[in-house]
């Protein structure tokens, strides 16, 4: 029973345990896709690995349903956010088996790093000759990717999990839209939405790649690894010179399109699906977006000519535009070398990357950072309130904004996007604050704690395997709390907490 809104240890945590149990179960047998690439290659190894790996998460998924029992009434909301930051936890450990087991990272610390870095969406990794790995290995890290932008919840509620209570968990993965009157039916939805995205934007790549002069099979692999990529705005790349490694500027604006067409709101996609195409100039998200990259795109291309970085246009587009673009949509494809933004970028262009990877993509979309409804409705209340100050006291203002649907801006809405906005930056300026006191220079500090903040994946040189494990377990809790938009995690947190303390 809940007591005053907190969890009690009985019937509510089975509840938990449950739903956690039913999205591990569905986690585990996706582990089935890599097995068979390493099948189908006779890498038997590989196959063994997330054959293995697969049959313990759900193993453990089965165990934590029967143990918990099905439950007699539906999810509510306190057991809704609780649910996803199990899930997410669970998913993180168990993923990682396959990465420990590969023998492609230092430690199993750095194997969940990568995994919640996938999850999130933010891309830094610390795997260990990532040219080397095997075809499997790699499915395995942009399914993870793939999945993480979608949501892992989202996956259980198509899959896994009854319509019952299923809103309460679907908002605990900071997705608050339905496009269809049910939540299941809003997750296939996304899913559809998705899975129509991959095989149209992998066969553009895979042309890209192929008129570059990849072997046809190559092509594909890297084509749709690459598409999962960008579409969930994860920055992971097959290579370790990320996008660069391809030096083809039709490739690599090809990805970075998939990437802002990623960051969009899924709403805002099924709107536009359904022909709805004054939500362009009408929505309040898609233009604030559009405003805050040709603004930051005008600061990094001044600070650029002003240092002499770049100074040709096709150079300031495609290093200057496509990183600037790659920083805002949380995507984290960069085609230069990291060390290049602290050292050459100057302050200018560099101060409006780190504000562009705090500011992030769209809302219920894959990408990160504050969200730009969030933006848009805080600048658009202080319009207000100057507005305010200068009408009689008796005028009655009030004010409706689009986004998706018309709503009014009250202080409701107001104070909890300043919130979100001011967490954010309270994560980011702890994270930032941290690096420099493990020596970093504050510059790469404030660029490493903005894209781990952000879900981002960009790198100014910190990010490797071989950080303080202090600083690895930091970047995991930045992540995981940026992605899930610090809810769930708090409620998470603060029951287990207080029941350490009942104890």
């Amino acid at each position: 029973m809940i007591r005053r809104g907190w969890l009690s240890y009985g019937q509510d945590w089975a509840l938990v345990l449950y739903y956690s149990g039913r999205v591990t179960i569905g986690f585990g047998l996706l582990m089935a896709i890599p097995m068979l690439v390493g099948i189908a290659q006779q890498d038997w190894y590989d196959a063994c690995i997330f054959a293995f790996s697969g049959g313990v998460t759900v193993a453990i998924g089965y165990v934590l349903t029967f143990i918990a029992g099905r439950p007699n009434r539906p999810a509510q909301w306190i057991h809704g956010l609780v649910i996803t930051a199990v899930a997410w936890l669970l998913a993180m450990l168990l993923g990682a088996l396959p990465y420990e087991l590969s023998g492609y990272y230092l430690s199993y610390l750095d194997a969940i790093f990568d995994v919640m870095s996938g999850l999130t969406t933010t891309g830094l990794t610390l795997i260990q000759h990532a040219d080397r790995i095997s075809d499997a290995l790699n499915t395995w890290r942009f399914l993870v990717t793939y999945l993480g932008g979608q949501g892992i919840v989202v996956m259980a509620l198509t899959f896994f999990v009854n319509e019952s209570g299923a809103f309460k968990i679907y908002v605990g993965e900071a997705k608050d839209e339905r496009l269809l009157p049910n939540v299941r039916s809003t997750a296939r939805a996304i899913w559809r939405i998705s899975l129509l995205y991959l095989v149209v934007g992998s066969f553009i790549l895979f042309i890209s790649l192929v008129v570059w002069g990849f072997p046809p099979v190559r092509a594909i692999w890297n084509a749709i690894w690459m598409f999962m990529s960008a579409w969930s705005t994860g920055g992971f790349a097959p290579h370790s010179e990320n996008i660069l490694y391809y030096h083809d500027p039709f490739f690599e604006f090809a990805a970075t399109s998939i990437a802002i067409v990623g960051s969009l709101n899924f709403a805002f996609h099924y709107a536009l699906w359904q022909g709805r195409w004054r939500e362009i100039r009408r929505d309040l998200e898609f233009v604030t977006f559009v405003i805050t990259v040709n603004v930051l795109w005008a600061l990094v291309a001044v600070g650029l000519i002003h240092t002499g970085t770049y100074t040709g246009i096709v150079e300031l587009v495609r290093m200057g535009w496509l990183n600037l673009v790659s920083a805002h949509t949380t995507t984290g494809f960069s085609n230069i070398y990291a060390v290049q933004f602290p050292l050459e970028w100057g302050g200018l262009a560099f101060l409006a990357v780190v504000i562009a990877m705090l500011f992030g993509g769209s809302a219920t979309s894959t990408a990160g950072g504050f969200k730009a409804i969030r933006i848009g409705t805080v600048f658009r209340a202080i319009q207000e309130d100057i507005r305010r100050l200068l009408m009689p006291e008796s005028a009655v203002i009030k004010t409706h904004l689009h986004h998706v649907e018309d709503f009014i801006l009250n202080d409701t809405r107001v104070r909890g996007a300043a919130l979100i906005i001011l967490l954010y930056l309270a994560t980011f300026g702890t994270g930032a604050l941290v690096l420099t006191m493990y020596g970093y220079p504050l510059n790469q500090a404030l660029f490493e704690a903005a894209s781990v903040t952000g879900n981002v994946g960009l790198s100014s040189g910190v990010t490797s395997a071989t950080m303080a494990p202090l600083i690895k377990v930091m970047f995991i809790g930045m992540m995981w709390v940026g992605r899930l938009e610090f809810l769930s995690v708090f409620v998470f947190v603060t029951h287990v907490i207080r029941g350490v303390v009942r104890r």
